[in-house]
């Protein structure tokens, strides 16, 4: 049997950036955890291609890849940055390009980055809506991290990394037998 795939997308183009360093951390543990592959993109491994594409077929391969990785994954992390109370718009237009059905059921941590707690509310208000049109099963714990959250590129806030492990440990819903229980049973 196969390792089960985790990808996590950050919608940012920065690079080092927080949303990214945030995505990758989770990833981290629940690969740690739950024996993941995982893979995390960010807005420039998708490319140029996406700006200018209105349909999927219109991308390149390399955003194609992308989306194929989405699509394939058994979970997906989403971290956007926060503009202006939202997430950006070449984010929400790699998102529009997926088909409804190929996030239905899929298990979602979302999460969010900006400059302080004025936007803590964006992952409620925007990304579980939007992720609930695609019936996907976006967990209970959201994660927003501020600009305060990080030294450098790098989680240090402990109450951030409490709540990163609270949300990584509620993928057991889904994949109930951490690694070190296999480890144990083999």
């Amino acid at each position: 049997m196969s390792a089960p795939k985790l990808v996590g997308i950050a919608g940012s183009f920065n690079r080092p950036s927080k949303t990214h360093a945030l995505v990758q951390t989770i990833a981290d543990l629940a690969g740690n955890r739950y024996g993941f592959t995982s893979k995390v993109y960010d807005l420039h491994d998708v490319g140029p291609s996406l700006g200018v594409a209105q349909w999927r077929r219109d991308l390149d391969d390399q955003a194609k890849s992308v989306i194929d990785d989405i699509v394939s994954s058994d979970a997906l992390i989403i971290g956007s940055p926060t503009f202006k109370g939202s997430y950006p718009g070449l984010f929400k237009h790699l998102i529009d390009l997926i088909d409804p059905h190929e996030l239905r059921a899929k298990p979602i941590i979302i999460t969010a980055t900006g400059g302080g707690d004025r936007h803590a509310l964006m992952v409620e208000h925007q990304l579980r809506p939007l992720f609930g049109f695609f019936m996907a099963h976006t967990l209970p714990t959201a994660v927003y991290a501020s600009d305060r959250d990080f030294t450098g590129y790098k989680v240090s806030s402990e109450q951030l990394s409490n709540r990163i492990n609270e949300v990584v440990g509620e993928l057991a819903a889904f994949f109930p037998h951490p690694v070190t229980v296999l480890a144990a049973a083999e």
